[in-house]
């Protein structure tokens, strides 16, 4: 088995290579149209990391003036075992995300799920999740690790609306 990365563990730091992107919430097009209005100016920052034995996403969304209003980090680690004849595909994936209000509390859910599917087959996986609210000590990393991402994300052009 492939030894896993430290950055594939929720809320670990992310390593200097990381790719971070920021990027508006609604196309341009449709802020023109006047179909966005309501978060024409928003902002979706991800950091996005992958590897062979699973990928890593940190999504961030900020307000038109700056403010988080969501983020979470999600980790699913892949890996297959030989069982008899069939190849079974295993994921697993924990995440945590949600929304900050505007009072400092955060609304968000803590997910374990954990699928089995034996070859390419959809109709052959087994999953199970277990939704769960995050703990304090939860929300206090999530925070952690997007202030860290927020940190390193690039800075608006010359010109962007705020």
């Amino acid at each position: 088995m492939a030894t896993i990365p430290t950055w594939l563990a929720l809320f670990a730091p992310l390593p200097d290579g990381a790719l971070i992107e920021r990027k508006p919430v609604a196309s341009p097009q449709l802020v023109e149209s006047g179909q966005a209005d309501a978060i024409a100016g928003w902002e979706s920052i991800t950091a996005y990391l992958s590897d062979p034995a699973g990928i890593r996403h940190v999504l961030i969304t900020l307000d038109g003036n700056g403010t988080l209003i969501a983020g979470g980090d999600m980790v699913m680690l892949q890996r297959q075992e030989q069982r008899g004849r069939d190849v079974v595909n295993i994921y697993d994936h924990e995440n945590v995300g949600g929304r900050f209000e505007e009072d400092g509390s955060f609304r968000g859910t803590r997910w374990l799920t954990h699928t089995e599917q034996i070859g390419a087959d959809d109709e052959n996986a087994h999953t199970t999740s277990l939704p769960s609210p995050p703990s304090e000590q939860d929300v206090a990393s999530l925070r952690a690790i997007i202030d860290a991402v927020l940190k390193r994300a690039p800075r608006r052009s010359e010109g962007e609306p705020r």
